[in-house]
């Protein structure tokens, strides 16, 4: 019986995210979505699974349980972004020793409320109890989204940036959800609590992780966009690399950053060379343009009508798939 009340009550959260193209329930063993009605005419499906690492740690020793939501589902949907598709579904995996309903339902909350805002259905997961494999209050979330761009706006850095183009950064909303093994060892419970700017160290590095849809789409249709990185794990560099052609290089001016005053404060805590902040953390850009030079200035000014803050730092040269931070 309890377990039919959790079912229903996480029912009752999915179907706020669904539309008409969403056939299915949580009485099903799959999803069901109609694809057909998505008025694509050469649809590409893009999909893009991801979690959110050690960061899970801090959210369920201070309770923040919906912000595991909203992470994962923003870590998976930037990835499928930067392909230019439209995310149309998403779904869930959800491993624990033993299972507590509230929490579940806090955890999809989260997931729901990121996924409204992006008009992108949660239709349905896994939860599974695994004693001997997770410890009492352990948790793991897994997040596939599927998203769908047509064949002719396909993004694909290595077919279509070009010598001269420019680099455009998005801010981060913060750490986002990456180096936090890094995190948990510098930081002990007490240096946690203590205040920076205004409120608990914890607090702020678990600020959710940007979702870049809106601005973004925007852009795809108003303009030609060469390239999109996504910053995660690797950081700038990594993370550029895997979307440039082998003939040329991309600088980065690292002063043209407006990095984030958390990103100072982890570093002088830890002790931390550069190099390790800047191959570990997205060091205040959340997600990269990659335009030609000149639309640069009609897609700032658009951005900013948007209420986005971004910044040119870098640029593409000839060169042999090379990044190099300056």
């Amino acid at each position: 019986m309890k377990e039919n009340n959790t079912i229903f009550k996480i029912n009752k959260i999915l179907e706020k995210t669904y539309n008409e193209k969403v056939i299915s329930t949580l009485d099903h063993f799959s999803g069901f979505y109609k694809i057909y009605e998505c008025g694509y005419k050469k649809p590409i499906l893009v999909s893009g699974v991801d979690g959110v690492g050690t960061k899970l740690r801090l959210a369920i020793h201070y309770k923040k349980y919906s912000l595991i939501g909203e992470d994962c589902f923003a870590m998976c949907a930037n990835d499928v972004l930067c392909h230019g598709a439209t995310p149309l579904f998403f779904l869930d995996y959800l491993a624990c020793e033993k299972l507590d309903s509230s929490i579940m339902e806090k955890i999809m909350e989260g997931m729901a409320f990121s996924c409204k805002k992006t008009n992108t259905c949660l239709i349905g997961g896994e939860t599974a109890e695994m004693p001997g494999i997770y410890q009492k209050n352990d948790y793991d979330i897994v997040g596939f989204c599927v998203g769908v761009v047509e064949e002719d706006h396909l993004i694909d850095g290595k077919k279509l940036i070009r010598d001269g183009d420019v680099l455009i950064g998005l801010p981060s909303s913060g750490v986002h959800s990456n180096g936090f093994s890094i995190i948990r060892n510098i930081f002990s419970t007490k240096d946690l609590m203590k205040d920076f700017q205004q409120k608990p160290v914890f607090e702020t590095l678990l600020t959710p992780t940007k979702i870049y849809h809106f601005p973004i789409h925007i852009l795809l249709k108003e303009f030609m966009i060469h390239g999109l990185a996504h910053i995660t794990g690797g950081g700038i560099s990594d993370n550029l690399f895997r979307i440039i052609p082998e003939n040329l290089d991309v600088i980065v001016k690292k002063e043209k950053i407006p990095i984030q005053p958390i990103f100072d404060f982890i570093q002088k805590k830890g002790n931390l060379f550069d190099k390790e902040m800047w191959s570990t953390f997205n060091m205040g850009v959340g997600m990269i343009i990659i335009v030609s030079y000149k639309d640069k200035d009609p897609i700032l000014e658009r951005l900013r009508f948007l209420g986005e803050n971004p910044f040119i730092f870098g640029k593409i040269v000839k060169g042999n798939k090379k990044v190099f931070l300056r």
